[in-house]
């Protein structure tokens, strides 16, 4: 008898131990969700922000791999037609390659023919017009990784003010859980906040390594173009 009692006593301790895991255990969206108002308000400023970091960053990614992809050969093919004095046919091979490069170089032998100074210059007003090209909404990308963590941080400061709030307005008599409930509760909107300013982060600084790639590449055309106008005839 003393067995079977001492067995039912295990089983609904065993039974109540599941029951207050299971309490304990909360899901991240749950989280987010449980936040109230002002919480889930922030939740969305974030998301927005990070559906539109994501948006700029493959955009950005897929138009300055498209910029940086050049024919290697193209500017062989340029020198032998500016040096058998063929302009027309540089320029038409300038038009058939879609690439910061080729306008850039289109520019210059554009204006052939003029004092090496203001040849330089059109290169340099076409280099900038193609560099602002590449860096297209970059800039919201760095300011979404700076924004996300202090926005996140602002529902944090929301939450920590209406938790004390409860607890200055119940004369010191709030439940420790509740309030535990409601700190932690605005905490995930700082967690959110860093993750979505860590990836604008990291993906902005990205494109910023890949368009540096690509300016390099249409300076040394640049300079290669120069070079080919100052060699003696």
């Amino acid at each position: 008898m003393l067995a079977i009692t001492l067995q039912e006593t295990a089983e609904a301790a065993a039974q109540n131990a599941d029951a207050v895991v299971e309490e304990k255990t909360l899901s991240f969206m749950d989280l987010l969700i449980s936040g109230g108002l002002g919480g889930q308000i922030i939740i969305g400023i974030l998301f927005i922000l990070f559906v539109a970091a994501i948006y700029i960053y493959f955009e950005r990614l897929f138009a300055v791999k498209a910029a940086s992809q050049t024919d290697v050969n193209f500017m062989h093919q340029i020198k032998d037609h500016v040096a058998t004095g063929n302009i027309e046919g540089a320029k038409i091979r300038c038009a058939q390659e879609d690439s910061p490069v080729a306008r850039i170089t289109a520019k210059g032998i554009s204006r052939i023919g003029s004092p090496l100074e203001d040849i330089n210059t059109a290169i340099e007003n076409a280099g900038r017009l193609e560099v602002y090209k590449l860096e297209k909404n970059v800039s919201v990308l760095a300011t979404i990784a700076g924004a996300a963590p202090m926005i996140g941080f602002l529902g944090t400061v929301i939450g920590m003010v209406l938790a004390f709030h409860e607890l200055a307005t119940s004369s010191g008599q709030a439940e420790m859980g509740a309030l535990a409930e409601g700190i932690y509760t605005a905490m995930t909107t700082t967690v959110a906040g860093l993750i979505v300013g860590i990836i604008a982060y990291i993906g902005y600084n990205h494109l910023v390594v890949k368009t540096d790639k690509v300016v390099h590449q249409m300076e040394t055309t640049a300079v290669d173009f120069l070079d080919l106008l100052n060699e003696p005839a």
